[in-house]
């Protein structure tokens, strides 16, 4: 498999192609084997990070039939069949920015007990996540909500409806905007990934915790 080589702009505008097949080919083709790399890469310090073997997923958009996607991904779960119900960790990409994700999805069967469990943190949390990280209750939209305007009302307001709401999620990480420089260069990329996936790591133990 091709070793990651970083990104280009002409990545990101992969995104204004029109139609869903060209679009689709142009993923293909050119963005879901660097985020295959990406995470491959990761996956032994994701593994050796949380103790539990991380298996590489990459989005495959199967269920599209006319609109072709505004994002794509790859994310690293603890099954090799799937990622959607777990815990797990993303790298993709928007047209406007990379993102770097601890995710909790509408799929997941722990939702509402996380959801507990991060109120019961609450003061861990906040104090621990850096004010440049960015908050996502849904992983279709590109909207954030940044760290630092996350007070304890707002954080409760986002467990409230995680446990409430049937198609609510949470995520939390990095956005990186597309002219970034660390994008172009692999090892400043894989490096950021590491250090955010090491900053959401309690995130994480928090899910293992929980009675399964």
């Amino acid at each position: 498999m091709a070793t990651f080589s970083g990104f280009t702009q002409e990545d990101f505008d992969v995104f204004s192609i029109p139609g869903l097949e060209n679009r689709m080919e142009a993923l293909r083709d050119r963005i879901s084997p660097k985020l295959e790399a990406v995470a491959t890469e990761l996956s032994a310090d994701v593994t050796a990070m949380t103790g539990d073997e991380m298996f590489v997923h990459v989005a495959k958009h199967a269920r599209r039939k006319t609109n072709p996607p505004n994002d794509t991904w790859a994310a690293l779960a603890s099954n090799k069949r799937g990622y959607k119900k777990l815990p797990h960790f993303q790298i993709g990409l928007w047209e406007t920015h990379v993102f770097i994700w601890f995710a909790v999805i509408y799929e997941s069967p722990i939702k509402q007990d996380f959801a507990y469990k991060l109120e019961q943190n609450k003061d861990e949390v906040l104090g621990h996540i850096p004010e440049d990280f960015v908050w996502s209750i849904d992983h279709t939209k590109p909207d954030s909500i940044p760290q630092s305007d996350v007070d304890e009302e707002k954080f409760l307001s986002m467990t409230e409806r995680l446990k409430t709401v049937k198609k609510a999620e949470i995520l939390c990480g990095r956005n990186i905007e597309r002219g970034d420089e660390r994008l172009k260069d692999p090892d400043a990329f894989l490096e950021l990934c590491k250090e955010t996936f090491q900053t959401l790591e309690p995130l994480y133990r928090y899910t293992k915790q929980l009675d399964q």
